[in-house]
Formats: C-alpha cells, structure tokens, sequence
C-alpha cells in the first residue's frame, strides 16, 4: 500500500480517536513550553511494544519531526537507554530495577501493560513447581526472562541456582528454536513466539503473567528514559509520554487496525500474530494499576533473592519520575 494511503488511513482513524477524547494534544500544546527537541529514539522489539509503533503519527501531531526506532540486537532496552543508544522506550520492569540498583542512568516513568510473557513447557509438566530438575532456556544468565523466571521459580518454593538447569541460548540456538525442537524442557516467551508456538502446536502453557497471581496484578512492561533526556527535555518526555499513552488506548480499542498498521508500516510481517497480541495483552490497565506499587513488588523480590542490594525504597527514590504520568492522568482524565 503506497505511504501516503497508509498515512492518510492512520490520520482519519486519530481523528475518530480524538472525538472520544484520545487526541486533543493541539490543545493542551498551545499552553505548554516549546519542545526542546523535535526528535525522539525508541527502541524497536517484541510485538508488545505496539503502542510505540503505532504513536509515530501522535508523536508527529506533538510537535516531533524525526522518530526514529532503533535496533538494539544483543542488548536489553535498559542497556540501551542506560548507554543513550536509545532516548526512552519501554521493556520489563524486573529489568529496570536491576538498572536502577546498578547505578545506570534509567529512570522509570510509567506502566504501560500487564502481562506477556508466557512459560511452555513440554507436555509432561503441567505446573512451575514440576520445573526442578528440568531444563529451561534462557537468553543469558540475568537477562530479562532469567530474572522474571527466577522470581516465578521462587515463589512456588523452588531453589531456583539448585532445582533448575538453565540453558543458555546463542543466536544459532535460541532458547525458542531449542523448546521446538525438544531439546528443552520449557522456556519464557513473548510475543510473536507465544503466538507461533500455539499455532505449531508446540507445548502448552503452565503460566501467564497476564492472568496468574500476583503477577497479573502488576505491570510487565514499563517505560523508562535515559536519566538526562528527562533532566535536559522534560517537556519532550512529557509529549512523548502523552502520545503512548494515547496510542497504549488505540492498541487496546482497535487492535485488528493497529495490527495492520503495524505490518503496512514493516513493524512486523505477520497480521494474524500481531492481532492476536494487540488482543490478548492488556493494554487498558494503565489507569488502574499503580506503578509504584509494581516497582516495589520486583524490587522486594529481587532482593529477598540476592539479586539487588538496595531496598524498594531506594529504588523508588532514585529511579522513578511520576509526575508526568500524574499531570497527564489529570489531562486525559484517566
């Protein structure tokens, strides 16, 4: 489909969004301070990043003029905001706190869903208790499933260093390709790979953190900016907020639409894996769930485990920034 078709689709379908009150941005801009730049990096990921792909048209009508997504192969979303490859995006939030013990310069400013990640295992387990002594792909040591799993592995009373057998994955074998194959016993995935393995057939599903407790009670992923982004462009990272936030309500509406603009736009080249995220991942809690109330559930299990030194509170104190997020509730009266 030509580009400017695209475009002019995207635009009539924020214009219907905007007589609900998703776009009113002009607005609100004409009483706020000029932007300090009129470019903005985001990270380009999983299918559950869908709200920032399909911000590129809001970011523009904020007054943004370059968006760029960049590719971060090898690298986490927190490595990559940390060492200003990237100027905000969004990615787990046990991951972010593990930055933020660390001393890198992340600073967590929302919530943007609950749940999705999803734990396969082959059809002799059917719960995560049964995971001791089997073996589970993993990314790396201290990637962000690693962390994520140890925490579930934990809270069923499982040893997580003791009672698993963690299989470090490769770019010629990834953890993915190695639970297809058999070679593993269960692994954590995300979207487009959760959707892939249920339409092969592979494995079922022990866990999801969309629906299980406590996890579905707490976002999974956040966003985050690189600390003096924020400190040199508050009014930039305020906009850019503003506009995924409003895009976080599209995905959750129109998610066929969006799941189209997202493969028109070359996010994703599959329609069916990219509908079926958009409508499985809730991506209309932002309003209801609290992300400080997130970021000190991770952060107490993270170091109950050894794996953070500092308390909740100290992680809270120098890695948070909510008063975007509070101004922009009271605007887009959430």
């Amino acid at each position: 489909m030509p580009v400017l078709q695209t475009r002019r689709r995207f635009l009539t379908t924020v214009s219907l969004a905007g007589a609900a009150g998703l776009l009113h941005a002009p607005v609100l801009q004409a009483a706020e301070e000029p932007l300090e730049t009129t470019t903005v990096r985001l990270a380009k990921r999983g299918l559950c990043n869908a709200p920032e792909y399909v911000a590129e048209e809001l970011l523009r009508a904020e007054g943004f003029t370059e968006i760029r997504y960049i590719n971060i192969p090898g690298a986490t979303t927190s490595e990559a905001i940390a060492q200003g490859e990237v100027d905000l995006s969004m990615g787990y939030a046990s991951y972010f706190v593990a930055a933020i013990d660390a001393g890198k310069p992340v600073v967590l400013l929302a919530g943007i869903h609950v749940g999705c990640f999803e734990l396969f295992a082959n059809e002799g387990i059917r719960g995560v208790a049964e995971l001791k002594g089997k073996r589970v792909g993993v990314e790396g040591l201290g990637s962000s499933p690693h962390v994520f799993l140890v925490a579930i592995a934990a809270h069923v009373g499982l040893d997580p260093t003791k009672d698993i057998r963690w299989v470090v994955g490769d770019p010629s074998a990834r953890p993915f390709e190695l639970f297809a194959e058999g070679k593993i016993d269960a692994f954590l995935g995300f979207p487009p790979e959760t959707q892939e393995l249920r339409a092969r057939h592979v494995g079922h599903v022990i866990f999801n953190s969309a629906v299980d407790r406590p996890w579905s009670q707490y976002f999974c992923c956040m966003q985050a900016a690189n600390r003096e982004f924020v400190r040199n462009h508050p009014v930039a990272a305020k906009r850019v907020l503003r506009a995924i936030r409003k895009a976080t309500d599209l995905c959750a509406t129109e998610p066929a639409r969006f799941a189209q603009q997202m493969v028109e736009r070359g996010f994703t080249d599959r329609y069916d894996y990219a509908r079926q995220a958009l409508s499985e991942i809730p991506y209309d809690r932002w309003r209801e769930y609290d992300p400080e109330d997130t970021i000190r559930y991770y952060a107490l299990r993270l170091h109950e485990m050894g794996m953070i030194k500092s308390s909740p509170q100290k992680i809270i104190t120098e890695g948070t920034d909510w008063r975007f997020l509070n101004e922009l509730k009271r605007e887009l009266k959430a």
